[in-house]
């Protein structure tokens, strides 16, 4: 019996793992960049901090396919995933999420796509093009899911948990 339960909670895991969806930034637009190590003049993050910075950002939505999105803040200050302007069926879960620092009067404009899909997506260098970058999306939003056995009596038991990106912390379903 534990041979089967042991199939089966894999199998349930590896389906969450793989199958479930969700939406991340695919690709970000900045304008007069030459390339993804670039420093722009007022900001205090290269380009390609700000990049990774955008990664991280945490998004939930009923969207299929890619959407566009912007962020257009004057400087100085900080840009937050607050300063992101979305579509109205994206929300972002940590609006507090640092993006950059404008150190000068400067504007801060770039475009965004965002993207919901499962997996990952992993883009290639030769994708760029009109200073667009692509990045590497993950799109898991189970970020751990876990099995156990419990035999009682001759009869094989299975529990099942999952961490999953639902809000600031993740939760135990």
């Amino acid at each position: 019996m534990k041979g089967q339960a042991d199939t089966i909670g894999i199998a349930m895991r590896r389906a969450l793992l793989g199958e479930i969806e969700g939406t991340c930034i695919t690709r970000v637009k900045f304008e007069k960049v030459p390339h993804e190590y670039s420093t722009i003049m007022g900001i205090q993050e290269l380009v390609h901090e700000i990049i990774m910075n955008l990664k991280e950002i945490v998004l939930r939505s009923n969207l299929y396919g890619t959407s566009d999105a912007s962020i257009y803040v004057k400087g100085p200050g900080y840009v937050t995933a607050q300063d992101i302007i979305l579509p109205p069926y994206v929300e972002i879960v940590d609006n507090t999420q640092h993006i950059a620092s404008l150190t000068e009067p400067i504007d801060f404009c770039i475009g965004l796509q965002i993207e919901r899909n499962h997996g990952y997506l992993i883009k290639r260098p030769h994708n760029f093009q009109d200073g667009s970058y692509p990045i590497d999306a993950v799109f898991i939003c189970v970020l751990t899911a876990i099995f156990g056995l419990t035999f009682n009596r001759g009869l094989s038991l299975i529990s099942f948990g999952m961490f999953i990106e639902d809000s600031l912390t993740s939760k135990l379903l």
